[in-house]
């Protein structure tokens, strides 16, 4: 099959049975339908679309390996730095269309499941491991452009360093093996996108204490016993005036739970094996393929904070003021500090022992966890250029009612009428002070995990050293 377009997507969501829960109700009919949704599912499938379009050829897609069609270049396992420089054209062409405000648009997913099938290494000769097969469902996926979400992380409850102690009832976890698989009982969060993709993948996050927590696998979303519990929308309405950037990129997030679920041998890559769990995740390619789509996706977004900025500093003709230039070159220095760093670690990246290109770890680490800093500093400055004007948006019907003259008289800018000069501002107040708005800086708040943790993991595998440099300075003689 290759590639899918938009039309494609769409038509496999229909057919799905997935088990989606809204507002304590199960959800009936088609979901492209359904208002919580169809914003994000019409997005997505235009990012398919994107796939297929002439003006694209050769950008966004690459040549099958073993079938010779055109499948998603997000699926590429690079060989060469210029693979890379590639898959990242192609990730930063999504981002650009949603302005970098899907986390989860299928190139994120694709390239997790690449990652994976690029480290099988890390599976062979380990028990209830089953490399052959991670590999060949990573191709199935490839050929068929299947879309994910996924899950790894366990619901919120006792959290301190006793709490392997507790029995534990709730995290997902394996309670019976048959002929048929492994059934797998428990909840996890925290599924982006969960009911709207053809498959979900799910493996154990690295440190699992117990073996019947340590299982990677991918099932279809609506296998049954799958249930996605969705959280309340932050769609304000389907106007793309009151809610431009909600009404077509709220993603929506659910709590997984899996009552007594099947999961066929075939989809199961490992099971009851802590170490390829952690070795998967540690010294596999995980890290650095998911980190540069991340990063990738975060230069897009910082432009389009750069952007929203610029334009409100025009209409309000205050780009003189020198703490507003200061504010504007916080976000240009992140921005070219990022996009320095996801360049470099693309110049130091190195081929393995398989011919696998790897971005290198350390610029991308430092990147990311330095957007988790910059994000809600990014959105902080937007409401303090925007100020009053961020709370004095009328919505569409206001501008079509009576008053609608006067109000596109008395709220204009320098640049534009009323309605012109609010259609902005709501989209500098959907980006940093709505529902959705917040709900995106909580997201790059903790993208990749914790801050603190990640602060960590760079100082405990940082590889440069100045000691010989300060050695060989203690040491000159005079």
């Amino acid at each position: 099959m290759g590639a899918i377009s938009g039309k494609e997507y769409k038509r496999r969501l229909g057919k799905l049975k997935s088990n989606v829960w809204v507002d304590g109700k199960k959800l009936e009919g088609n979901i492209c339908a359904h208002p919580y949704f169809r914003g994000v599912i019409q997005s997505q499938s235009e990012l398919y679309d994107l796939q297929v379009d002439p003006e694209f050829d050769g950008a966004m897609t690459f040549r099958s390996p073993t079938t010779g069609s055109d499948v998603g270049l997000s699926y590429l396992i690079p060989q060469t730095k210029e693979d890379l420089e590639k898959r990242r054209k192609m990730i930063q062409c999504w981002a650009r269309h949603t302005g970098g405000l899907m986390g989860r648009s299928p190139d994120y997913m694709n390239t997790v499941l690449a990652s994976f099938a690029a480290s099988v290494d890390q599976l062979e000769g380990e028990p209830n491991a089953f490399p052959e097969r991670l590999l060949r469902f990573y191709e199935f996926a490839r050929e068929n452009d299947l879309s994910f979400t996924h899950t790894f992380v366990n619901p919120q409850n006792n959290r301190s360093t006793l709490a392997f102690l507790e029995e534990d009832d709730k995290n997902a976890r394996i309670v019976k093996k048959t002929k048929e698989g492994l059934v797998i009982r428990g909840a996890k969060l925290l599924a982006t996108q969960g009911g709207i993709t053809d498959e979900i993948l799910v493996f154990s996050a690295p440190g699992v204490k117990e073996k019947e927590h340590a299982y990677g696998f991918s099932i279809p979303t609506d296998t049954k016993g799958v249930h996605f519990v969705a959280r309340q929308s932050f769609v304000q309405d389907d106007s793309s005036f009151n809610s431009p950037l909600s009404s077509r990129f709220e993603e929506m997030d659910s709590v997984v739970i899996f009552k007594d679920v099947v999961v066929p041998w075939d989809r199961v890559f490992f099971f009851e094996n802590i170490r390829a769990a952690t070795n998967l995740y540690i010294k596999g390619k995980f890290v650095p393929f998911a980190l540069h789509q991340i990063t990738s996706r975060q230069v897009i977004k910082s432009e389009l904070f750069l952007e929203v900025a610029q334009k409100i500093i025009d209409e309000l003709n205050i780009e003189e003021y020198q703490h507003v230039q200061s504010k504007l070159v916080e976000i240009v220095k992140g921005l070219e500090t990022m996009k320095a760093l996801l360049a470099y670690s693309e110049q130091k990246a190195e081929a393995d022992e398989h011919g696998i290109m790897v971005p290198s770890r350390q610029p991308l680490l430092v990147s990311i966890n330095q957007f988790q800093d910059l994000y809600p500093r990014f959105a902080e400055i937007v409401q303090l250029l925007g100020a009053s004007g961020l709370m004095t948006i009328p919505t569409e019907a206001a501008f079509g009612s009576s008053l609608g003259d006067d109000l596109k008289h008395y709220l204009q800018s320098c640049n534009r009428n009323g309605k012109e000069k609010v259609a902005l501002f709501r989209l500098a107040w959907d980006l940093t002070m709505s529902s959705f708005g917040s709900r995106q800086t909580l997201y790059e708040r903790f993208f990749f995990g914790d801050p603190i943790r990640l602060s960590q993991m760079i100082y405990q595998t940082y590889e440069e050293s100045s000691i010989s440099l300060v050695e060989k300075l203690l040491n000159e003689k005079s």
